[in-house]
């Protein structure tokens, strides 16, 4: 059974864009070759790969079990590209790159800034999503690169970064009971905002130390609107201190009385670690970061 590369890739951009007009567009293809090339293939493996329906499409169990498969092959072509280019004496192609938004903010700048001059002919496409997410591509291979926090349960090459202090944010005109740190005698009855991709790894593990429950919470979109809801006396906020660098507003940020961290890393997808690309990409960021924190900086080789 022969089947096209070009068709695994436009299985896998379905996936990922959850349309055939989406996945279309980000081909530069047309939908109903989307559509022509996906029932080929579901006519080439002899079972249906996706359940379609008016709001979009979703892989059956039969399309749930070769997606990793054709994944991998994707991965492999990927990589076999890369490595051509480098046998050649060529530094070309694209790095697919995953970070969360303080990342993106604080990190990714510099580092793309240095990778491009060093490398220009490599395109860098960035994909922004919160830690669980940007792990779970990696692991699949639709990011060669991700940041994130441990734990990691993904299989995928991990680096441990730094250890982000968590820090409570309060209107202007609160201070604590003992004047410098949070405890709680201080949280309680209070209302927390927060995002609610955060509640289910360490925001959740510090405001569980503090008994804050569930009920106690208002979700936000992103840590600026965090901060502007603080600064109105909406409630308190808690947010790692990478966040805090680059996001202003007439609050007080406090430590807790028992710190709390988060440990952020990098990780790479394990079959595609070796690539020439993904090799030079995380000499950048090591580089980069070991410049910016020193001996605190937990990935030291």
């Amino acid at each position: 059974m022969a089947v096209s590369s070009f068709a695994y890739q436009v299985f896998a951009t379905v996936v990922e864009r959850h349309t055939f007009l989406a996945a279309a567009t980000a081909l530069n293809i047309t939908p109903s070759a989307v559509s022509h090339s996906i029932s080929q293939l579901e006519n080439q493996l002899g079972f249906p790969l996706f359940i379609r329906r008016r709001t979009g499409v979703t892989l059956t169990a039969d399309g749930e079990t070769v997606y990793p498969i054709i994944q991998d092959i994707l991965n492999s072509e990927h990589r076999l590209t890369q490595e051509a280019a480098n046998i050649n004496g060529l530094t070309q192609g694209t790095l697919r790159l995953g970070a969360f938004s303080s990342v993106l903010l604080n990190w990714l700048p510099g580092i793309i800034r240095e990778f491009h001059q060093a490398y220009p002919e490599i395109n860098v496409s960035i994909y922004q999503g919160n830690f669980n997410d940007i792990a779970e591509r990696v692991r699949l291979g639709t990011l060669d690169v991700g940041f994130s926090a441990l734990p990691i349960e993904e299989n995928v090459q991990i680096h441990a970064l730094i250890k982000d202090e968590i820090f409570c944010i309060t209107p202007k005109d609160y201070v604590p009971k003992n004047g410098q740190v949070v405890t709680s005698n201080d949280v309680a009855n209070q209302t927390f905002i927060l995002q609610q991709s955060d509640y289910d790894r360490d925001t959740k593990l510090t405001l569980d130390r503090y008994n804050v429950t569930p009920n106690s919470l208002t979700y936000s979109v992103d840590d600026a609107s965090i901060i502007s809801m603080v600064e109105a006396g909406l409630g308190f906020g808690v947010l790692p201190d990478l966040a805090l660098k680059r996001v202003t507003g007439d609050v007080n940020i406090y430590p807790f009385d028992e710190p709390h961290y988060r440990t952020l890393c990098v990780v790479a997808n394990k079959s595609l670690a070796t690539a020439p690309t993904t090799t030079k990409m995380m000499q950048v960021i090591h580089q980069q970061l070991l410049a910016q924190y020193g001996q605190q900086l937990l990935w030291q080789k």
